[in-house]
């Protein structure tokens, strides 16, 4: 295969503009463990919605948003990102009470309301669903690598690995904001530019859509069930979603993180459009490109059909996508595995300076990539894996987590019986739908509604019984200026 090596030299020009980042960032910001892991809580509305919105904006929502394009959705792929903007609406409710609860991580306030085993077994579900979400980031970026070097994949995706674990590891969560929104712009208005450019070089949008049958050009052809099931599916996993909970942690204020919710919405509806028209057009001339699959759809239509600067700018744009991710998935990993779980099974690490603490989570991050780099080498599809990942994380946590900082009452045993409940909820309808649609209902939604059911039949029982009410999940105004003070100082 003969090297693209304009468009290489342009990616090559955006992965070193990362590392450099990483490392000012790292060198200038990182103080403290709080510094490191939410970015000193002092990020403002742009950086924090920018930041929301990059890391929706992964592999599955550029290449597999164009696969589902290029396969059996058609123009109605386009609902696959339009129906997280939408799910950005209601989470605007909760944005607030996140930022408010002061913590670092889901399963810490879990912990403070149903127990240490909750917030544990929470932890455990996060981190192996992040194992699954960062090996599906650094396989899109290695597919991006591939195509344009013609190196292995196997090859492309060590590398691609390598790079995330350099920028990730150095900067920490400012230097992820940092990278969001640069990233995001260059999403954003690369495939904004690149698009038209393309759908030209294919002789445009008329030819185009006379080559496909009409059903593939229907916005609403997978129906308005599954359409709607994924608003709800985005809502559930962003209510629960780590990544999205660090970045409203990492707000200035409660304020900002409300904000910064709306505007993340309109931001990502913004983006919906251009790899969808991308995987359209891959189909349409099919014929015309040796070799094309859904997975390499949006790169290898680009290639074919438009210049070389402007294959490198969606290029950059993809591997933006998927690193923007991937960054933000690494790091919750490790931080709820030095946050909520060393802590509660080793004295030295609960008694660990905050030069040791951003130490270890660094290792963390090494490791853990390293394994995500593995399980990406097994080549399993992106948007399967991502969508097993969401559910696994989300399901059993859902209730516990964004019901217990609303429903003040709720009680210990409500929590804790709705996390094992959704688990085993969202286990079950996965194994039936074969993690698609069965019924008109998602595993993660059938989970989450699950474990919601059995919070509030729980805390019915509980409460006729006279059960009091779980510790809340925020601090007291003592323990918050506390917090404040450790992590100012």
């Amino acid at each position: 295969m003969e090297i693209n090596s304009g468009a290489l030299i342009i990616v090559a020009f955006y992965l070193i503009g990362m590392l450099v980042i990483g490392f000012i960032v790292g060198k200038l910001k990182i103080k403290t463990s709080s510094d490191y892991m939410l970015a000193g809580r002092r990020m403002g509305l742009f950086m924090v919605a920018f930041s929301l919105s990059a890391n929706n904006i992964g592999g599955g929502s550029t290449t597999g948003l164009a696969d589902k394009a290029f396969g059996s959705w058609g123009m109605s792929a386009i609902w696959y990102v339009l129906a997280a903007s939408l799910a950005m609406i209601p989470l605007a409710y909760f944005a607030p009470r996140i930022r408010k609860t002061m913590a670092v991580t889901i399963p810490e306030v879990i912990g403070r309301r149903f127990g240490k085993g909750s917030s544990v077994f929470s932890a455990v579900l996060n981190i192996l669903a992040l194992f699954c979400l960062t090996s599906s980031q650094v396989a899109a970026s290695g597919s991006v690598v591939a195509t344009l070097t013609g190196i292995p994949m196997n090859v492309c995706l060590i590398i691609a690995g390598i790079i995330i674990i350099l920028y990730t590891t150095l900067g920490g969560m400012i230097a992820d904001q940092v990278s969001d929104l640069v990233q995001f712009i260059i999403i954003l208005f690369g495939l904004a530019i690149a698009t038209p450019i393309v759908l030209h070089g294919c002789g445009g949008w008329e030819a185009i859509s006379a080559k496909l049958p009409g059903e593939q050009l229907d916005p609403t052809k997978i129906g308005w069930v599954v359409i709607i099931g994924y608003i709800f599916n985005y809502f559930c996993t962003f209510l629960s979603g780590p990544e999205m909970i660090s970045r409203f942690e990492s707000a200035k204020d409660e304020k900002t993180a409300f904000r910064a919710s709306l505007l993340s919405g309109v931001l990502m509806a913004a983006m919906a459009v251009f790899p969808t028209l991308l995987g359209l057009a891959a189909l349409a001339l099919k014929d015309q490109i040796p070799g094309i699959t859904g997975a390499t759809a949006m790169m290898a239509v680009t290639e074919q059909f438009a210049p070389t600067v402007v294959t490198g700018i969606v290029s950059a744009a993809i591997i933006s996508a998927t690193m923007s991710s991937a960054d933000s998935n690494l790091l919750c990993m490790s931080t709820m595995f030095m946050n909520d779980i060393m802590i509660h099974y080793s004295e030295k690490c609960r008694n660990l300076s905050d030069k040791a603490v951003i130490f270890w989570t660094r290792t963390c991050n090494v490791i853990f990539c390293a394994i995500a780099m593995f399980i990406s080498l097994m080549q399993i599809n992106i948007v399967t894996m991502n969508t097993f990942a969401f559910a696994i994380r989300c399901a059993g946590p859902f209730a516990a987590y964004g019901l217990g900082m609303i429903v003040p009452r709720a009680t210990k045993h409500s929590g804790q019986i709705s996390i094992i409940t959704g688990t085993i909820g969202v286990v079950v309808w996965q194994i039936l739908s074969g993690g698609d649609f069965y019924l008109g209902v998602l595993p993660v939604v059938f989970g989450c509604a699950v474990g919601t059911v059995t919070f509030f039949i729980v805390n019915a029982i509980e409460w006729k019984l006279g059960i009091e009410p779980a510790p809340s999940a925020f601090l007291s105004e003592n323990d918050r200026k506390k917090v404040e003070a450790k992590e100012k100082s």
